[in-house]
């Protein structure tokens, strides 16, 4: 079954001549709010704040606020010191998500491709760049929903984590864009989302796009991922990354790793879905990727509301690591990486994009 029109370009991302608008996702599913970034710093903000999340997203926002950062210069400082302050600002927001690095890095090749031009040509040059990462990120989506949906059975219930969906990227969506393209194969008959605290990114924001698609669901607490398992109701799991280590661990939002435990306890395929450029061959195993820190009122109050004691201490990790032991097999752009992982990640790595499923 296919989208309703409206929704089947949607993108949470639009640039608009001289500025980036983000649409606001700590006001879903309430209101749908558009903010206007005409700073990079209003970019980094958003950033920070969830406006703008998921790593693919996050990754194609920053782009966009570099072409910002050259827009909003002080003609009075110099355009190469400037534009490095950005690329600074921009890549404190967020310390896991790996995305952002690699966008970052492919701006500044970018700039550096045309320092001493006008500033004009150098706004143009990186709008150029921004938009075909745009672009080739909801290309590269489409493509992971297409080489994950032959893993997929008519009636598969799925359980999925966070959101990763056309909210989370520039469009059409990673785990979720698997799970949207199994639906429309006619194989999946329902997905149960968890609702993903303390933030609630699955009940907020999921819910909010499988309804747009037209697909059933039924939102539970995540406590309840284990009982679903126990009882055979669930018959695959496919969840997002924010960086992928060279040796197939991955990050995620946190709750993913004690999900992929239970599924692995009770024999359901555990699947991770992602771009290949949330692969860090930097990063050589899941011990050593950042894991954020978030404020920890985000688990104390529930949306403004306080929900334990004053003063009660709080930690508020943000991502937790799946071992590539627990992950049946890592879905990307360009095909289906299954175990030995290291050795799988290193041949994706290798060969050219074109070779394997554009």
């Amino acid at each position: 079954m296919p989208p309703p029109p409206e929704y089947e370009t949607f993108s949470p991302i639009s640039w608009e001549n001289d500025h980036l608008r983000l649409l606001d996702q700590t006001l879903l599913p309430r209101e749908e709010v558009w903010l206007e970034c005409r700073a990079p710093e209003d970019v980094a903000t958003a950033i920070r704040r969830l406006s703008v999340r998921g790593a693919p997203a996050i990754g194609v926002a920053a782009a966009y606020g570099l072409v910002l950062g050259v827009l909003s210069a002080p003609p009075e400082r110099d355009l190469g010191e400037h534009f490095r302050a950005v690329v600074d600002l921009l890549g404190s927001t967020r310390p896991t998500a790996v995305n952002l690095r690699w966008a970052l890095e492919q701006g500044q090749r970018v700039f550096e491709a045309n320092a001493g031009k006008d500033p004009q040509e150098i706004v143009a040059a990186l709008s150029r760049w921004a938009g075909q990462l745009q672009s080739d990120d909801v290309a590269a989506n489409r493509r992971i929903g297409s080489n994950g949906e032959p893993l997929f059975a008519p009636g598969d219930r799925v359980m999925t984590h966070c959101n990763t969906g056309s909210l989370a990227t520039a469009g059409y969506g990673t785990a979720l864009g698997v799970i949207r393209a199994s639906w429309e194969a006619g194989k999946v008959e329902m997905v149960w989302v968890d609702e993903t605290r303390p933030l609630l990114q699955g009940a907020r924001l999921t819910t909010w796009e499988l309804q747009r698609l037209g697909i059933p669901f039924r939102l539970i607490t995540d406590s309840s991922a284990g009982s679903l398992l126990a009882r055979g109701l669930v018959n695959r799991v496919v969840v997002g990354a924010d960086r992928i280590a060279a040796n197939g661990d991955a990050a995620n939002k946190i709750g993913t790793y004690p999900l992929a435990v239970l599924a692995h306890r009770h024999g359901v395929p555990f699947y991770v879905a992602a771009p290949i450029s949330t692969i860090d061959p930097q990063t050589p195993s899941g011990i050593d990727i950042p894991i954020e820190e978030r404020d920890p009122a985000e688990v104390t109050e529930v949306f403004g509301t306080r929900v334990a004691p004053e003063d009660a201490p709080a930690a508020n990790y943000a991502f937790d690591v799946t071992p590539a032991e627990l992950v049946t097999a890592i879905i990307t752009d360009v095909g289906v990486l299954s175990p030995p992982c290291i050795e799988a990640i290193q041949k994706a790595l290798r060969e050219p994009k074109t070779s394997k499923g554009e």
